[in-house]
């Protein structure tokens, strides 16, 4: 349920500390079951241990088959319990020492924040996959994955938490440490395209937004169309939309509504949900759209049910032309650091070509941005970005034991098993 729901103010009340730590699960590693629920909470020698990990680790199969051949007994499915075993494992004489040995044996991306009953740590992969912020408010830190949770509670966003950096925090006394192998970087460039939110700065202080809007433009240079208006997939093809619409000197408009209570239908763990999902959530606006020719502009199309329903309903809604504009390249191949896109039979772009994608979804014209004209969009450097959904290159190359092990932490495991 929604966080409101699950923590009212009179169950807030009843929380007494000065630490805390939170998350919000997106299942890409383990079922979306219970015991997958984060922070995973452990009592060890050490004493207490939270957990929360935004990410996913390639080789925690092979490591989990390791643990539990030395007797480790796991609770549940989710590739971030491998860290708290790591840590009980470690021989290490502080918690910190600990936990630079669990996470020196990982491989693939990590985010997180541990709970210990003294210090609060926070953690980020040497390649820097997902985001991590550092915030002050008053005398005190917080961490999160994005800014925006920051502006909640009137937080100031100091940095980020640096690629391979582990920060301690005590009290009011911050201490930073930097244990592993400097990495080139491979901050996830989809994070811009649909994962963050936009009125987040992610890795440093590019704010999200803009650079969303960036992309609608430069699609509108790669991929004109002869149409009335433009329209946005809401919520997140708004930026890009009216990137493009500025670039097109075309009017924006609002032909598609949203339920906001609905959640994101790309990220729902079961084929079935999401079918069922883009019903629930998009509703056309008929006297916007009858007898027009639009520009639907939305930020990706990864399996292509969403894109197909949608041109579906607009056209039933009275729409004369369909263009689908794509505001990213052709999704080519899975992540394997923390979005759900497992295999490459889900995703169409790995599996047709241009053309053929555009009669499956039945759009009039269908183009996509180019892969140089993201980058070239996107803060800093190219070469600092993953790009892998998008070129099938990896930065991480698994062995043949991890792509072996990859399907035991696969969201939907426990049904099919």
């Amino acid at each position: 349920g929604l966080v409101a729901d699950i923590y009212s103010k009179k169950t807030l009340r009843e929380l007494p500390g000065t630490k805390a730590i939170g998350h919000n699960r997106y299942s890409t590693a383990g079922s979306g079951q219970l015991q997958n629920v984060q922070p995973l909470s452990v009592n060890f020698a050490f004493g207490n241990l939270a957990l929360a990990h935004n990410g996913n680790l390639v080789n925690a199969g092979v490591l989990r088959g390791e643990l539990e051949a030395y007797g480790a007994i796991f609770q549940s499915d989710s590739d971030s319990e491998v860290i708290i075993h790591l840590i009980a494992h470690s021989k290490g004489d502080t918690i910190v020492n600990r936990v630079i040995d669990a996470l020196s044996l990982v491989r693939g991306a990590f985010s997180l924040v541990l709970l210990t009953d003294d210090q609060l740590i926070a953690a980020r992969d040497p390649f820097g996959f997902r985001p991590l912020c550092l915030g002050r408010y008053k005398n005190s830190w917080v961490v999160a994955s994005e800014t925006c949770a920051f502006d909640l509670i009137d937080a100031k966003f100091v940095r980020e938490v640096e690629p391979g950096e582990i920060i301690v925090i005590q009290g009011t006394e911050l201490t930073s440490y930097h244990p592993f192998l400097e990495r080139s970087r491979a901050q996830c460039v989809f994070e811009y395209v649909y994962f963050a939110r936009p009125d987040s700065k992610i890795f440093g202080p590019n704010a999200v937004y803009p650079v969303r809007k960036a992309f609608g433009r430069q699609l509108a240079k790669e991929c004109p169309a002869d149409a009335d208006m433009v329209i946005p997939v809401p919520d997140s093809g708004v930026p890009a939309a009216l990137g493009y619409a500025e670039g097109m000197g075309l009017p924006f408009e609002i032909g598609l509504t949203r339920n906001h209570y609905v959640g994101r239908t790309f990220i729902e763990p079961q084929q079935a949900i999401r079918h069922f999902g883009v019903k629930l959530k998009l509703n056309p606006v008929p006297e916007v759209l009858e007898g027009k020719r639009i520009v639907v502009v939305d930020d990706s199309l990864v399996r292509g049910t969403t894109s197909r329903k949608i041109v579906k309903m607009l056209r039933q809604a009275g729409a004369r032309e369909i263009h689908l504009r794509i505001s990213s390249p052709p999704v080519i191949a899975p992540c394997y650091y923390g979005i759900d896109t497992p295999t490459q039979k889900e995703l169409i772009g790995s599996n047709l070509n241009i053309e053929e994608i555009r009669r499956y979804v039945t759009a009039d014209s269908l183009g996509y941005l180019s892969l140089e004209g993201m980058l070239a969009m996107a803060p800093g450097f190219s070469h600092h970005y993953c790009n892998a959904c998008f070129t099938d290159n990896y930065p991480i190359m698994l062995t043949k034991a991890e792509q072996l092990q990859l399907g035991l932490f696969e969201p939907d495991q426990l049904s099919r098993s």
